[in-house]
């Protein structure tokens, strides 16, 4: 799950210098997981490098340290962490070695994996590391007593919520007690989840939970809201009813003011005042109006809810829609189909309910409830990617014919598609 998913960049390079034709080189993968504090308010990712779709971190080869930190310097660590904390994958190599140096300390975050054994030399490691400013973590951690050194000078001790039990996890807090070590639930999954471990004394979360709400049965949408949700539906239509999106605008005074405000800025050099919504949407055009739509229907049905959802949910729209020519859907739904895929959550009303009370067919609304069918593809394709699920996303990227490069490239362009929309469409 949200892994809000993240699920998150790509970029595909070639061989140079040879006199020979370029050979191809592995694609760069990235599954990008949010981390929260306690008021849900992301403090940073933890990034999940991979240079293919079976390319995991199961052993302690230099070949895999190497990558992880190419792939770092390559792709730019603040840019993916938005200026937040950097959870990164550490091996003994990359330790012991220091090559971990390369990457900044002030937002790094040094995850040291569950397979590196906590011998003399790694611990040495680690404490010089942590005199340079690294934050270290301990992940999916487990009540060893050969594990008490590190403890000592963690930051974050990460606990697995799917693999460990309420006694488990008593064990664990009687080995921190006077620990400054925070604890970090992981696999928090649902509300039941994030309200245990807030009970249990954990400071920060990393999970699909706020992706999932605890949802109040037969919650009616408010009418502002469901006025939002069936523009976005009209957005979707081919020609565009420019009468009904007119008239839909003008029943929401906060999107009046943004297009209004939108058409008179200096973007567009017009000499006279801009006043009509008819007129508005003509010099915005359609391509922007989705845009502003997008954002502003993310933030408005997503009140209350943590940034992080209002940034997936665009992404997951973005890339839908760049898939959908690749697999004869239609863009302008697919757009669609991946911005409200998790209104559930931002409105707090199952799916069905939400899918129901919109014009959408019924192919389309059997997606959105969860149904495996041509239309859910895309969908089905970009929650693999937010959760770091390279082998249901290889074996669905072999069934449609479409290269993993492609498929990289597209999440790389969506992310960035969504940052840029935040930040120009507010």
């Amino acid at each position: 799950m949200v892994a809000e998913t993240v699920i998150d960049g790509i970029c595909s390079l070639t061989a140079i210098g040879s006199d020979k034709s370029p050979a191809p080189q592995p694609s760069r993968f990235l599954a990008r997981q949010p981390i929260l504090d306690v008021r849900r308010k992301v403090v940073g990712y933890e990034l999940l490098f991979r240079t293919g779709w079976e390319n995991c971190f199961r052993g302690e080869s230099d070949e895999a340290t190497q990558r992880m930190l190419d792939n770092c310097l390559y792709m730019g660590i603040e840019a993916l962490t938005h200026g937040g904390l950097a959870f990164v994958n550490c091996t003994r190599q990359a330790l012991v070695g220091r090559l971990v140096t390369l990457l900044p300390p002030e937002t790094t975050v040094l995850e040291i994996l569950e397979t590196v054994e906590p011998d003399a030399e790694v611990v040495e490691a680690c404490i010089d590391l942590r005199k340079m400013g690294y934050l270290l973590a301990l992940d999916d951690f487990l009540p060893r007593p050969e594990m008490q050194p590190l403890i000592e000078i963690a930051s974050y001790v990460k606990v697995d919520f799917l693999l460990s039990d309420d006694g488990m996890r008593r064990q664990i807090r009687g080995m921190m007690r006077g620990s400054r070590a925070a604890l970090l639930a992981e696999k928090v999954e649902d509300q039941k989840d994030f309200d245990i471990a807030r009970e249990e004394g954990y400071d920060y979360f990393q999970g699909y939970f706020f992706c999932r709400p605890r949802i109040m049965a037969n919650r009616e949408i408010p009418s502002n809201r469901m006025n939002y949700l069936r523009l976005l539906v009209e957005l979707t239509r081919e020609p565009l009813n420019l009468r009904e999106v007119t008239r839909i605008v003008r029943l929401e005074a906060s999107l009046c003011y943004r297009l209004l405000r939108l058409a008179n800025s200096a973007l567009w050099g017009t000499r006279n005042d801009v006043t009509s919504v008819h007129d508005a949407l003509v010099l915005v055009g359609e391509d922007r109006f989705r845009i502003l739509v997008s954002v502003a229907a993310s933030c408005v049905l997503g009140q209350n809810q943590p940034p992080a959802l209002i940034s997936l949910s665009l992404e997951r729209a973005r890339f839908c829609e760049l898939l959908a020519p690749l697999v004869g859907e239609n863009p302008a739904e697919q757009f669609m189909l991946g911005l409200l895929s998790l209104m559930d959550a931002m409105l707090e009303t199952p799916m069905d309910s939400i899918a129901k009370s919109l014009p959408l067919r019924t192919k389309a609304k059997a997606a959105l409830m969860g149904a495996t069918n041509p239309v859910s593809v895309p969908l089905g394709l970009i929650r693999g990617f937010e959760s770091g699920a390279w082998g249901i996303c290889a074996g669905t990227a072999n069934d449609i014919g479409v290269s993993e490069e492609t498929l990289a490239r597209i999440y790389m362009e969506s992310v960035k598609w969504a940052t840029e929309a935040l930040t120009s469409g507010r």
